[in-house]
């Protein structure tokens, strides 16, 4: 038997819906896909949680793995020894009971688990995968610390969220190359948790222009009433808002302002000149997707991103399957570069937001990066469909799975496994 290839899961909390509770159970029953539930490669071998929520399921589900909850950051990348015994670190640092910045940021110690994971590397001086769920910190001098850090020490790094591979309607994205004159998100909800999926929904997208990606000069980002004079004065487009929001379905179809409560827009500049903006339309269910629409010269591109897969979550499935990528070859299936950037711009906007809409420059985000032709795994249909959809039923602890629930190459061996 080949060594099992073993991952640490360094978590905040652990409860239904959080996202350790959609992501790190796939690393153990397996990934619903469109394609049927793929068996993981990985073995998780131990598991660290800074909070125990009042709705915990973390304990129960080690207990019934027999996966090891270890009390400090540094034993569950050592499993208990002196030195590092595992091969890659899973760090979600999303959800639970921390404190808010100033400028009402919510401050995750993603940065303070990533110290800590950096030091036990160090020691044993062999790098290993990190993966880091969403924007690497709330803080930009925490962000590049991360950044600056993982280069220093060779570890391979990845970082962002479960949009750029989820369900898109159309299956659309830029031809590498293409050119682009204007684009825009839509986005909904709190503007730094959700705001930052808007910009990742942007980014993945207009990073692909001719040139590859430049970096952004300057942010602003505007609330209420000033949303819609920015729009009259041309310095974001209804027209692509229009379209993006015509992409969603069952949506509204156009954008009426009177139905909006509590409007954002994150105005952003680019080093090249492109214009880009990510509409936040507020939390009354007026809007509950996440859109992109772009122009190139009288031609409009709008399509619709899809998270919805009921109980499977099966969006994660396909970060998940990513993330297993990243681990077993250390290449980040799409530049870190990306999360690095879309961070600043994140705490840009939240610094302008928490100056009344000041502009802010960003002569530091001139970050340079070329986006890799199609690495990415992610669905090739409009809508989820197969096991994405099906009840996931957990296979008893231990239990090999069976045929009818693996799919199976030709040559037999079960998809997902190395042979």
């Amino acid at each position: 038997m080949a060594k099992p290839f073993r991952v640490a899961a360094i978590v905040t909390t652990f409860f239904p819906n959080s996202h350790a509770g959609v992501i790190v159970p796939k690393f153990l029953r397996g990934f619903p896909t469109d394609d049927g539930l793929i068996a993981p490669r990985t073995q998780l071998a131990s598991l660290f949680i800074d909070q125990i929520h009042q709705n915990d399921v973390g304990r129960q589900i080690a207990h019934e793995y027999d996966i090891p909850i270890y009390e400090s950051i540094r034993a569950a990348l050592t499993l208990g020894g002196d030195s590092l015994a595992v091969d890659a670190v899973l760090l979600i640092g999303e959800h639970g009971d921390y404190p808010r910045s100033a400028l009402g940021q919510e401050m995750l110690p993603r940065r303070y688990f990533f110290e800590q994971i950096c030091g036990v590397i160090a020691e044993s001086n062999r790098p290993i995968p990190i993966y880091n769920d969403k924007h690497l910190s709330y803080r930009w001098d925490d962000a590049h610390w991360m950044y600056t850090t993982a280069k220093q020490l060779s570890i391979p790094l990845w970082a962002g969220s479960a949009l750029p591979v989820g369900w898109r309607r159309p299956n659309f994205e830029h031809p590498l190359g293409a050119p682009i004159d204007e684009a825009l998100s839509v986005g909904f909800h709190m503007i730094e948790r959700y705001g930052f999926h808007a910009l990742e929904s942007l980014q993945c997208q207009v990073e692909r222009r001719q040139e590859g990606e430049t970096g952004v000069r300057s942010i602003q980002c505007l609330s209420g009433a000033a949303v819609w004079r920015a729009a009259d004065a041309g310095r974001w487009s209804f027209e692509l808002a229009d379209h993006a929001l015509g992409a969603i379905e069952d949506g509204p179809g156009h954008l009426d302002p009177s139905r909006v409560e509590d409007p954002h827009v994150f105005l952003i500049e680019y080093c090249d000149g492109l214009r880009g903006a990510a509409l936040m339309l507020g939390d009354n269910g007026y809007v509950r997707k996440f859109a992109y629409a772009a122009k190139r010269g009288s031609v409009i591109d709008a399509m619709e991103y899809h998270t919805d897969s009921g109980a499977t979550h099966a969006v994660f499935s396909y970060m998940g399957l990513n993330i297993e990528d990243f681990f077993l070859t250390g290449v980040p299936p799409s530049p870190v570069e990306r999360t690095y950037l879309t961070t600043g711009i994140l705490e840009a906007a939240m610094r302008s937001h928490g100056s009344n809409g000041s502009p802010i420059e960003t002569p530091h985000l001139a970050i340079r990066y070329t986006p890799t032709e199609a690495q990415l795994r992610r669905p090739t249909s409009t809508r989820p469909t197969d096991a994405s959809l099906s009840p996931w039923e957990m296979p008893e602890p231990g239990a090999t799975p069976t045929a009818n629930s693996i799919p199976t190459g030709r040559d037999g061996t079960i998809r997902g496994h190395r042979r």
